[in-house]
């Protein structure tokens, strides 16, 4: 089975709809597969890749010839769990992290983390550790498909896992108290509009980038959300409702450097 193939519905009629929409998405090549020996060996014999930095997809730009021992992100995946909100919306299932954690820590994150060798392919490392860090049983969610990689700001290859939840009562939110400080949903509309955004602008190995910056407000509790995790959002929400966001999102592109040290980090 695919690594980011659909299961059966439940019975919102939007939801299904929304699922066979997605079910067509292809991911912009180069697509990452679940063979890693034919990924690596590609990987050494092109030129080459350029990537783009918190929160932008790959690219297949080609760029100047890679040694063959370069560095090869480690791979990760998070989790996108639509579901149907009380008034017909679609919304996002987040996290807002430990303040314990040694990485991220306090921030707003999609369930997610590293793929373990068990991992059969990406859907089941996203929905494995949904389970673990929010207690979502992985046969509520129903994958439909996967979006292009992102690298984040630690050098990881992360692939956004989009599934659909059908019946938001049958989740009962246990957050890994070590992790995850609490679990909350927004609309995913929200990272197409303008509203209570705001931007800035880096630099990494030479190259001008931009990171988004939502700020929104739940059950009196504010948060904020950015970077890597509103770039996925955005990304999925275009895709889902098929139109571009009402803000420039101004992707660059970025080469993955062919050695790193130990903690190397983008700004």
């Amino acid at each position: 089975m695919d690594s980011c193939s659909a299961n059966n519905f439940g019975p919102s009629r939007k939801l299904m709809v929304l699922a066979q929409q997605l079910r067509l998405y292809k991911p912009a090549p180069p697509s990452d597969d679940d063979h890693d020996d034919e990924e690596e060996q590609r990987i050494e014999e092109s030129a080459g890749k350029v990537v783009s930095q918190v929160g932008f997809a790959e690219s297949a730009t080609p760029v100047a010839q890679q040694p063959v021992n370069r560095f090869r992100p480690k791979r990760a995946a998070v989790l996108i769990c639509l579901f149907e909100g009380d008034d017909g919306e679609f919304r996002v299932i987040l996290t807002k992290r430990s303040s314990r954690l040694s990485t991220h820590s306090g921030e707003v994150s999609l369930p997610g983390g590293k793929a373990e060798e068990t991992d059969a392919n990406d859907a089941e490392t996203a929905t494995r550790e949904a389970k673990e860090e929010i207690g979502l049983d992985p046969s509520l969610v129903n994958v439909v498909t996967c979006l292009e990689p992102f690298l984040s700001k630690h050098l990881l290859r992360v692939i956004p896992v989009i599934g659909i939840l059908s019946n938001k009562k049958d989740f009962k939110p246990s957050p890994n108290a070590a992790e995850v400080e609490t679990v909350f949903d927004a609309p995913l509309e929200m990272f197409l509009k303008d509203e209570n955004r705001k931007s800035e602008e880096r630099e990494w190995m030479g190259h001008k980038y931009i990171i988004h910056f939502f700020d929104y407000e739940m059950n009196d509790k504010k948060y904020l959300i950015w970077g890597l995790t509103a770039g996925i959002l955005i990304r999925a929400a275009s895709i889902v409702y098929q139109r571009p966001p009402a803000f420039l999102e101004q992707n660059p592109k970025f080469k993955i450097p062919s050695t790193v040290l130990k903690d190397t980090t983008m700004p």
